[in-house]
């Protein structure tokens, strides 16, 4: 099954308190979201290669540590995902960004893809498909099968809160995906919509209703 990693760091969830609060304004709202994604980002590629190689300081040669290996991908998920995307690339911004466009039919709760644009190389990356909040889990679900479907089999998944149903969805889909949060929530109510949550992330972040 799929590791569930809560990152508990004091920084990301005195942000993510502030992050939930009603009355956190649109311009707040975002630039807290862009540093959790940050300080998430700073967790999930803790476990990326390195190679030694040997560099000229100013004072002699010395055997120091780059990135190695596979080359990092980012996939928002359409339209809350993009509040998390500058984040990262701040501190990674070689990664390469693809997107995805889903939403959810507010009768049946199932999400419809209306676009996707990818690297042509996501085979060779490390994929990090990003969405604020992981509900029901369908539009989670759904991009990932996008993306292996073209070829991708290396993807975690960073969220900043999730309900439970979600994660039991991506865990039962997708075993081999990691899923990371700021946090984990306690319950979809009968709207789908997560409880304590933190609205909707997308209007929040685009001051849209």
């Amino acid at each position: 099954m799929s590791n569930v990693f809560v990152l508990d760091h004091p920084l990301i969830q005195h942000k993510l308190t502030y992050i939930r609060r009603t009355k956190t304004g649109t311009k707040e709202f975002r630039e807290l979201v862009d540093e959790v994604a940050g300080l998430m980002a700073f967790e999930i590629t803790r476990d990326l290669p390195t190679e030694e190689i040997e560099i000229e300081t100013p004072v002699t040669t010395a055997k120091a540590k780059i990135l190695s290996g596979k080359k990092i991908g980012l996939v928002p998920i359409l339209r809350a995902g993009l509040g998390m995307v500058d984040g990262i690339l701040r501190l990674i911004p070689a990664a390469k960004v693809g997107h995805v466009g889903l939403y959810r039919d507010p009768e049946t709760l199932m999400p419809v893809e209306y676009y996707i644009k990818l690297p042509s190389d996501i085979q060779e990356r490390e994929l990090i498909v990003i969405d604020p909040m992981l509900a029901t889990g369908g539009s989670a679900n759904d991009a990932i099968h996008s993306l292996k479907k073209r070829g991708a089999t290396h993807i975690k998944l960073m969220c900043l809160i999730a309900a439970p149903e979600g994660v039991e969805v991506i865990q039962k889909e997708h075993p081999d995906v990691d899923i990371y949060l700021a946090a984990l929530d306690e319950k979809l109510n009968e709207k789908g919509y997560i409880v304590p949550g933190l609205g909707d992330a997308g209007d929040r972040l685009f001051g849209t209703k």
